[in-house]
């Protein structure tokens, strides 16, 4: 049930629209607010010009003079990321709803009016609608079904930090949520992460797309641009904001897993092999400080032992040994498993396992079930229900509890 009406003069949902130097992609995405189904006095549009040369300005003034909707267009000198013109926007939006709409991507039909018409029915303060792109990659694995509300621990939301989704515009206000214009790459994910964790219920539309995430020909997105280091920034904060937000345990190491998984990690994949001696040595120890304060056996244990493998090498500093895991991977080899315990466990045979000098324990070349299910032989141990789970507690503990003296044993 929704918690609040639009008034006559608010409109429900404002599609803030931050642009660069975007045409012709410009064309389509304003064609796409245009079509929308959810109706003109419904909607308004805040678009911001950042500093453009190649005629985006020009283009945006025409469609606000021609738009059924209201349109507000602001021009400003470049400010070298997203981050400034989303919060231009915002600081201008009057409605329940914001949506972020970039400038070369474009809105599927009916997308706004399936996304309030959820956020209004479920009382949720972010809706996900789904994503495809054209001739990009898009997520993929939180679209299995609709829901009208989860979490970001109860799904695979994690996995989808970018800014396109319908906010509720009171829980950015009550916060204070404005995206951080100090990073330049990443800025996205924190504002969303923490979207997700203040929220009140979020819903995700896996049975329309709402999105279409478009490639640039000239590769200019954003997401594309930036060098290593400012990789190292974006996990740096947002592994600072789950930690502040999220006490220490499995719930905080679920969410640890993405920053870990989708932006540290690829620094240590195929293109570390590239990497001359002295950006080696600077992504070390850009991650050393990482790695201490938020690598856990319980994100280790989250992850495929390939990626345990080479982040715990990153943790330890061995670069050494890194790099002969980083070549078996990027090669695409398949590890052999070794079965022990009667099939019980299964190690998967990554470079250095078991050798001596290197040094790295057994466990982090345990595989968990889902990547040892393929291998004959391996015998999965059953879960205990929670009853038997109780009784097993008991029974160790009364096994382990010392005795006291009405306990001691007879004479015989």
């Amino acid at each position: 049930m929704s918690r609040e009406k639009a008034t006559v003069t608010q409109p429900d949902v404002t599609v803030i629209i931050g642009a660069y130097e975007a045409m012709p992609y410009l064309v389509e995405c304003l064609a796409s607010v245009e079509a929308q189904t959810i109706g003109p006095e419904r909607v308004e549009v805040v678009a911001v010009d950042d500093g453009s040369t190649d005629g985006t300005g020009e283009c945006l003034q025409e469609f606000a003079a021609r738009a059924p909707m209201p349109v507000t267009v602001l021009r400003q000198d470049n400010s070298g990321g997203p981050s400034g013109p989303r919060n231009a926007g915002l600081a201008r939006a009057r409605g329940r709803y914001v949506f972020f709409l970039d400038a070369d991507d474009r809105l599927g039909p009916e997308a706004l009016e399936r996304m309030v018409a959820m956020a209004d029915r479920a009382g949720t303060d972010v809706v996900l609608g789904r994503v495809e792109g054209v001739d990009r990659q898009a997520p993929k694995s939180m679209w299995h079904r609709t829901v009208e509300r989860t979490d970001v621990f109860s799904s695979n939301i994690k996995f989808t930090l970018s800014a396109q989704k319908l906010f509720r515009r009171a829980l950015l206000e009550r916060h204070g949520m404005r995206f951080d214009e100090s990073l330049f790459t990443g800025e996205d994910a924190l504002f969303t992460m923490e979207a997700y964790l203040r929220a009140d219920g979020v819903s995700v539309i896996a049975d329309h797309t709402c999105y279409y995430l478009v490639g640039r020909a000239d590769g200019k997105q954003v997401t594309k641009s930036g060098g290593y280091a400012l990789r190292f920034d974006s996990a740096r904060a947002l592994m600072r904001l789950i930690a502040e937000l999220v006490p220490p345990g499995e719930r905080r190491d679920r969410l640890m897993v993405r920053p870990f998984l989708v932006t540290l990690l690829p620094q240590f994949g195929p293109r570390w092999l590239k990497d001359d001696e002295e950006v080696r040595r600077h992504k070390l120890e850009l991650a050393g400080p990482l790695m201490d304060a938020y690598w856990t056996e319980g994100v280790a244990r989250l992850l495929k032992v390939h990626e345990r493998l080479r982040l715990h090498l990153v943790a330890v500093r061995r670069p050494d040994l890194l790099t002969d895991v980083v070549r078996f991977v990027r090669d695409k080899k398949q590890a052999a498993g070794l079965l022990e315990r009667n099939g019980r466990r299964l190690y998967l045979v990554y470079p250095h396992f078991r050798d001596r000098k290197a040094g790295v324990p057994d466990e982090v070349y345990l595989a968990g079930p889902r990547e040892a299910r393929p291998f004959p032989g391996y015998r999965e141990r059953p879960r205990l229900s929670f009853p038997r789970r109780v009784l097993r507690r008991v029974r160790r503990l009364l096994t382990a509890r010392p005795l006291s003296r009405g306990d001691r044993p007879a004479a015989a």
